[in-house]
């Protein structure tokens, strides 16, 4: 852990927490001409006795922070932008303090003092230590903070044990007697995660007292929004897909404008919008407007799939089922609009979990795409994302007759588990098993979804509960944060330990996400494959790209449902699945990011993006430049090199940064949806399934359909619409990109040529349309092909730009 230097070439703010009732709390470096004046002001005041500096003049203050700046990391605490308090953060090893006690690898120090109170805020203090240590422990690396206040300090103390440290011994320091305390991490997360299960359980309370709680995001001009919003995304995406025409009436620079009509022709669409690369039409939501007749009218999503259903072309029959999904969109979109969130720029600085918690859009392709159809209201403000609720995993036992457990060689199940939970806990479980008259011995634990549990397997389940087959033992004592993929769940309070995916049998998107045995059970011996398949790949180690191994899973076998199949959705509703958390693999002062995250566009209607880019300080097309190595160029690698390819979508891939320029991808949900293209790779008997037979057409699709179409017409939209920049500039930098990797593998000249990512079409798969054809099951896992929604082609952005070689 270096310190002392880590910040002194940054400027501007480094990290930012948003408090809901109070706003944005930020922390920049410390600027000596600047804010001296104002710290020698604070330490020349009576209640900073304890700081000791009381007396001091502005210039000794002054060489003081000279001196401590050489050996701590010295920040100034922003308030909604006013200095508000300073903190030091340093190495116990460099300091003092350290010859008081054993030091422990990754521990980390820290002085605060706050500034004067000129106006009392309710929990400020509070506010302002959570915020500081949730700064602290952003660094992933460190484990534990220690602080050592004058034994007299009584108000450092109370503050210190509110958010989580433990005395420790009494040590006498050359200027002083202090109190050791000590906060871990885990110590931390479950003081503030405690806060908020006390504020969800009186939510609930609330809800079940006050029904309209379920509502209360439910507002006419909030509810309008995202409706203007939707509208535009349907517009978007359903003209992309050719199933809408857009008129376009008057052709400007830059906006144009465009009329749609209904198939009567009474109703009449008018908007401005920019024709973009890939058939991508960016449209100004506030200058849609509608007529009927002639007449203004409200701007309505289900009216408009209403009004467009014969050039949807959905059946009767789906058009309700979809219609539901279409309102679930709605509500969650109203939902994320009317609370209180950080800004874009905020969000740039904020940690991982932060971000991942405040994104206002699911899929970028769907325009239903956050149906979680099965969720009531009290199950939407307790397991979505965006809500950003801690909730506690429920544990079931299942007999070993039932039961299949799949681990890498390495990770036998009782090695898993003890990694998972504290032998107080294994004890715990165990004693509930003895008390049923059974033998802990013959079973397996099971994480599960606690709505998993409620709404599906305690009825369903029933039959094999009453005969002790299925025993549920009790909630695990960490505290989990749902994912944008909703069913993966990210463990907050040791964010080292695997993230765990279950089963949860909501509709959502086009699927019942269960998960099923046949994938799970070769899930593991698949993730080792490929890690010795790639990891000592020499051009995937330099640009760092990794996977996140699903090192385990284990399955519940229903014998009343067996019979019916793989894809059986009952099949599926007992299930998890232990993924690898990046967090292990980060080096110093790297931090993580979604790559969904550079679509967000708060509330404002600021996109994140340009604000990542701006506190890089990287111009635009040099941080495009580090993102297409860390991205584009491995997919390519491993496309030509292995014929290997992944979906690797924005929720699916996750990135390091590093001053928030990234230096490093992680790949994940490789189980379902890892392909190998040639039947001539050997491959082992129990993973064959990695294996599809793929036409030669549609091989590059892959790069084509889910990179160029499904995420960089998104991304160069964003930067096209918030900063002006130039979009041929930014394909221009992906056939740069393209070419820069084609030059590092001459030895692959040959498939470059028969699979050529310059070639002037592609074929145009379309995801509504698959959606709209079956939204239960729009995709066949075993030939995943067959159900593809091809219409037309798309002219390929980065043709132009094809090196010729002589």
């Amino acid at each position: 852990m270096k310190i002392g230097n880590a910040f002194k070439k940054r400027n501007g703010i480094v990290f930012t927490n948003f408090i809901s009732d109070l706003g944005s709390i930020s922390f920049r470096p410390l600027n000596t001409e600047k804010d001296i004046p104002i710290i020698h002001n604070w330490v020349n005041q009576e209640y900073a006795q304890y700081w000791g500096m009381l007396g001091k003049s502005l210039e000794e203050v002054t060489q003081e922070y000279e001196k401590i700046t050489q050996h701590s990391d010295v920040f100034i605490g922003l308030v909604n932008g006013m200095v508000s308090f300073l903190l030091e953060r340093y190495n116990p090893r460099k300091d003092a303090i350290g010859d008081y006690y054993k030091v422990q690898e990754y521990d980390c120090g820290m002085h605060v003092i706050v500034a004067p109170v000129a106006k009392p805020i309710h929990q400020f203090t509070w506010h302002v230590f959570t915020s500081i240590m949730k700064f602290i422990f952003n660094d992933l690396t460190i484990q534990r903070v220690v602080v050592e206040p004058d034994v007299r300090n009584e108000k450092m103390f109370a503050i210190c044990q509110k958010v989580g440290f433990v005395n420790d011994e009494i040590v006498k320091l050359p200027h002083k007697t202090a109190q050791l305390a000590f906060c871990t991490r885990e110590q931390f997360v479950k003081k503030i995660d405690s806060q908020y299960l006390k504020e969800t359980a009186m939510h609930y309370k609330n809800q079940i007292e006050y029904p309209e709680q379920a509502i209360q995001h439910i507002k006419p001009e909030t509810w309008k929004k995202a409706n203007r919003l939707l509208v535009r995304k349907a517009i978007c995406e359903f003209s992309h897909e050719q199933l809408l025409q857009p008129i376009l009436v008057k052709k400007e620079k830059d906006w144009s404008e465009y009329n749609l009509f209904s198939n009567n022709n009474q109703i009449e669409y008018s908007f401005r919008g920019k024709a973009l690369a890939l058939n991508h039409l960016g449209i100004d939501s506030q200058s849609i407007t509608k007529k009927e007749d002639g007449k203004p009218k409200e701007i309505d999503a289900i009216h408009f799939l209403s009004e467009f259903k014969e050039n949807i072309g959905i059946s009767e029959e789906q058009f309700p089922s979809y219609i539901e999904e279409i309102i679930s969109t709605l509500y969650g979109s109203a939902y994320k609009l009317e609370k209180k969130a950080p800004s874009a720029k905020d969000l740039a600085t904020s940690d991982f979990q932060t971000i991942e918690q405040s994104m206002n859009e699911g899929h970028p392709g769907f325009v239903a795409n956050n149906g979680r159809i099965g969720f009531n209201s009290m199950d939407y403000k307790a397991y979505t994302p965006e809500t950003g609720n801690p909730f506690q995993i429920l544990w079931l036992a299942g007999h070993k007759d039932r039961t299949v457990y799949a681990g890498t060689e390495e990770l036998a199940y009782q090695k898993l588990i003890h990694q998972e939970l504290e032998e107080q806990t294994i004890a715990t479980f165990n004693q509930v098993i003895k008390s049923k008259g059974e033998n802990p011995e013959d079973y397996f634990f099971i994480p599960v979804h606690p709505w998993q549990w409620y709404n599906k397997l305690a009825n369903i389940f029933s039959p094999e509960i009453a005969k002790n087959k299925l025993i549920c033992v009790g909630y695990g004592p960490d505290l989990y944060q749902a994912q944008q993929s909703i069913r993966t769940l990210f463990n907050v309070s040791n964010p080292k330990k695997c993230y765990t995916k279950t089963s949860l049998s909501i509709l959502n998107m086009g699927f019942m996400r269960g998960l099923p045995v046949y994938y799970l059970g070769s899930a593991p011996e698949m993730a080792k494959w490929l890690e010795n398949l790639l990891g000592s790949d020499a051009y995937l180690q330099s640009v760092n790209f990794g996977m996140l191994g699903e090192i385990a899973s284990i399955s519940y076998i229903n014998p009343y449902f067996d019979h019916y199949g793989k894809h059986n959705p009952y099949n599926k509703m007992i299930a998890s699945l232990w993924r690898e958390s990046p967090v292990a693999y980060l080096k110093e002062g790297e931090q993580l990011m979604t790559m969904a995250a550079l679509l967000h566009i708060d509330k404002e209607g600021n996109a994140l993006l340009p604000e990542i880019i701006k506190a890089s300080n990287l111009t635009v097309d040099n941080w495009l430049k580090e993102y297409f190595k860390v991205y584009l160029s491995p997919l390519l690698h491993c496309f030509y090199e292995y014929d290997l390819v992944f979906m690797p979508h924005g929720e699916n891939l996750i990135l390091g940064f590093k001053n928030n320029i990234p230096v490093r991808s992680f790949m994940k949900d490789i189980t379902e949806e890892a392909v190998i293209l040639n039947p001539e790779v050997e491959i082992p008997e129990n993973i064959s399934r990695i294996y599809a037979e793929v036409p030669e057409n549609v091989k590059l699709l892959s790069i084509f359909i889910d990179v160029f179409d499904g995420f960089f017409r998104f991304m160069s939209s964003i930067l096209v619409e918030q900063i002006n920049y130039n979009e041929n500039r930014f394909w221009e930098l992906v056939a740069e990109c393209v070419t820069a990797y084609q030059e590092t593998q001459p030895q692959l000249a040959e498939k470059f040529e028969r699979y050529d990512m310059f070639e002037t079409q592609f074929e145009l798969s379309c995801l509504n349309r698959l959606q709209i054809n079956n939204n239960k099951t729009m995709i066949d896992l075993d030939d995943p092909v067959a159900l593809l929604q091809f219409q037309g082609k798309l002219e390929n952005p980065i043709a132009q730009f094809k090196k010729i070689t002589a």
